[in-house]
């Protein structure tokens, strides 16, 4: 089971990858919790155990700000890339997630 944390600007265009993620973790047979939600939440959100942070696209200006907060819980963080956030990009991002499994 991987625990993945996805941060958009406010947690709900992110609903559509998420599904994508899902639906492609479950063809591969990867038990999967993940949860969308905006930068407002971070702060608090980041303390429940996650394994990996992935940052949406559209707030990449905020990526520094939310790495150092994921540095100093040691749980890694990545962008996704623009061609990834959407209901196509759910392999790529398995691919991603993959990595910290």
């Amino acid at each position: 089971m991987i625990n993945v944390l996805i941060i958009c600007s406010g947690g709900m265009s992110s609903a559509i990858v998420v599904n994508a993620i899902k639906t492609e973790a479950a063809k591969e047979n990867i038990e999967i919790n993940i949860k969308s939600i905006g930068t407002g939440e971070f702060t608090n959100e980041i303390e429940n155990n996650w394994d990996l942070v992935l940052v949406a696209p559209q707030i990449r200006h905020r990526f520094d700000n939310l790495k150092m907060e994921a540095k100093e819980k040691d749980i890694p963080i990545e962008l996704i890339l623009p061609q990834n956030y959407s209901p196509l990009g759910g392999e790529n991002l398995m691919e991603q997630i993959k990595k910290y499994l």
